[in-house]
This record gives structure tokens, C-alpha cells and sequence, in this order.
């Protein structure tokens, strides 16, 4: 099992945020599970949003009123006999809090209120509430669109709006009679996307003499026609001078496959990273440089684990796991030793 602390130092590479100084108490708390990680990162980020204010918006409000405002709705002042009461049924823009982002924070903190985390942690969550009385709660968790753009204004609500998204999706179950619970740990759709992330943001910041991105890969095409051929999507390239090194990121339940009673990599993803190298090798063709490929599995409690080195055509293909579950200081440990031992780097 991931230790909780880790999945912290993991969302704070992910987002830069968490390791500014406002959150720097919650780096030394303790967490029984993720759900109360999740909780203390909310209640710290939404106080500091209180006191920038909350986001608002003009929103559309249509009321009967005794004193008209906007646009009068005749039919509909006529259908609902407002006139009976000396009132008109208006639309007008009001600039409330009432929006989509702050609707996804009430909703989540609510949630966390109710799962399995610490009073003083649920006190927290409460005491915060009030400030969102004016906030509708979002019943339907299962369409809420979180598709949704960020800016100058609002760029404070980003990290907010991840971590809903981590509880909302990955950490609630349904059971057979429509209650929800909370998990103990992110489910596996959602932790894989946070140890991409994790990965990449960590050589970007520890690494910072290595290039370090999430670069895409041109098809190497001979007459130059790609019409619907797929984007290929690195996880994590890493390169300093002609040396490249493609990192792809995987976290599953089971690190190989079982055929005929034989452990075997993961097919797709052998054939993935392969293709990735020898399109990458061959862009463009009169830079010489010298492409490699990693599979990083995370570490499961399976008896056989990858630990391979294979040359194919000319290129290296690594298979690695990594270990999530000990200190942060082994699994970093880890990490420089992939940067340091491919790109042949000082201590």
C-alpha cells in the first residue's frame, strides 16, 4: 500500500501549489487515509480562497417581483397569475457565487464531511461551509462536466478543482442500495494519470539541466500523408544534448500478463514504446542522436516483477518498476538513479 505521505509529495509535484508555504503544515500532518489527505488540502485551499473571495459570475435569474427588474416575461407572468399579486415574472443578471466551480467545492467538501476522517478535520470542513450558503450542492456526480477553462482570474480555483476531481472520481464507490462510500485509495484510472504527472513534474523541478516534457511524436512518414493516424502522446520525454530518453508511466494492479501459464510484459505497451523510439530516432533524420525507451511500471506485491534490458533494432528498451511504497526519500532515490545512470550525470 502507497503511504499516504506519498501520495501528498506526489500531488505536490503535480501542483506547484502545494509547495508553497501556505502548505507547508500540511507536509508533516499525519493521514489515516486519502480521504482525510484530500480533506486537509481542501479546507487550507478553500480558507485561502475566502479570503480572495470566491469566484462569481452573471447569472441569469428569472423571479416574479414586485418590483420589475431586466426583462419582463409576459407569458410567463401571465401563466403563474403573478399580476394576481402585483408582482411581474422578470430575467436579470445576477452576479453571484452561485457558479460551477464553487458548486463542485461545496459538493465535494460535503462528501468528505460524511466519510470516515477526523472531527477536527470534519469541523474544519464545517466551520467553511457557512460561507457557501448561497451555493447550490451538485446531486447528479456522475454528469458533472469537468471540462472547464481556467485564467488569470480563476487560476486559483485549478489545484481546487483537481483534487474534487481525485474525490469525486476516484475515491467514490456505490454500493447495491445507491449509498455512497469513501474509498481507501484512488482508483486505478486516477492514480495512473497522477503518477504520469508526478513523474514528469519531478525531472522538470529536480532535474532542471534535462529537458523534460510531454511531448508529442511525429509519425516518420515518406511521402508526408498522416490523415487519421493516431497522436502519439509521450508520458515523459526526457533529453539533454543528442540523448533522449522516452518514459512511459504505468500503474496497473498486475506489472505482466499471464499467457499459457507464462508471465509476459504487457504486449500493447512493449509495442507502444518501441514505436514511440524508432519515430522518435528518425525525427528528423540528419540529427544524429541516440533514442531510448523505459517502461516504468509501479511496483506491485507480485512475486515476479519486470527488470529488463532489451536492445531491439538498435535502440535500448528498459522495463522498470518503481517502489511507491517506502519514504519519499527511497522513491526519489529511485528516480535520480534512472536521470543520472542514462544520462551519465554527476553525483
Amino acid at each position: 500500500m502507497i503511504p499516504i505521505q506519498n501520495i501528498y509529495y506526489m500531488l505536490s509535484y503535480a501542483f506547484h501549489v502545494l509547495r508553497e508555504q501556505d502548505y507547508k503544515n500540511i507536509e508533516t500532518e499525519p493521514f489515516d487515509n486519502v480521504a482525510e489527505l484530500c480533506a486537509a488540502i481542501l479546507a487550507k485551499g478553500v480558507a485561502l480562497q475566502l479570503k480572495r473571495g470566491l469566484w462569481r459570475e452573471y447569472i441569469e435569474k428569472t423571479e416574479p417581483l414586485s418590483s420589475p427588474r431586466g426583462k419582463i416575461q409576459v407569458t410567463d407572468s401571465i401563466k403563474t397569475c403573478s399580476l394576481l399579486k402585483t408582482q411581474l415574472v422578470c430575467s436579470y443578471d445576477n452576479f453571484s457565487e452561485n457558479v460551477y466551480m464553487n458548486r463542485i467545492l461545496k459538493t465535494t467538501m460535503m462528501i468528505l464531511w460524511r466519510a470516515d476522517i477526523a472531527k477536527a478535520r470534519k469541523k474544519d470542513l464545517q466551520k467553511l461551509l457557512i460561507f457557501f450558503g448561497d451555493v447550490e450542492v451538485l446531486h447528479d456526480l456522475h454528469s458533472i462536466n469537468w471540462n472547464m477553462s481556467f485564467h488569470r482570474n480563476n487560476q486559483t480555483y485549478r489545484m481546487l478543482i483537481s483534487v474534487c476531481y481525485l474525490v469525486i472520481n476516484g475515491l467514490l464507490q456505490t454500493t447495491a442500495d445507491g449509498a455512497t462510500l469513501i474509498m481507501d485509495l484512488l482508483d486505478e484510472q486516477r492514480m495512473c494519470r497522477l503518477y504520469e504527472k508526478f513523474i514528469l513534474e519531478y525531472y522538470r523541478k529536480e532535474f532542471p539541466q534535462l529537458s523534460a516534457n510531454a511531448s508529442q511524436i511525429p509519425w516518420a512518414l515518406d511521402d508526408g500523408k498522416g490523415d487519421m493516424l493516431p497522436i502519439m502522446q509521450s508520458d515523459i520525454t526526457l533529453s539533454r544534448g543528442n540523448r533522449v530518453l522516452i518514459i512511459d508511466a504505468k500503474y496497473y494492479a498486475h506489472t505482466t500478463q499471464e499467457q499459457y501459464h507464462a508471465r509476459t510484459l504487457h504486449s500493447g505497451n512493449l509495442y507502444q514504446i518501441f514505436t514511440y523510439v524508432k519515430n522518435k530516432e528518425a525525427q528528423p533524420a540528419d540529427i544524429p542522436r541516440k533514442v531510448s525507451g523505459m517502461l516504468l511500471y509501479a511496483r506491485t506485491d507480485e512475486a515476479v516483477q519486470p527488470d529488463n534490458v532489451y536492445q531491439m533494432s538498435g535502440n535500448t528498451i528498459y522495463v522498470r518498476t518503481l517502489d511507491l511504497t517506502g519514504d519519499f526519500a527511497a522513491l526519489s532515490a529511485q528516480l535520480d538513479a534512472i536521470a543520472k545512470e542514462y544520462f551519465e550525470l554527476d553525483g
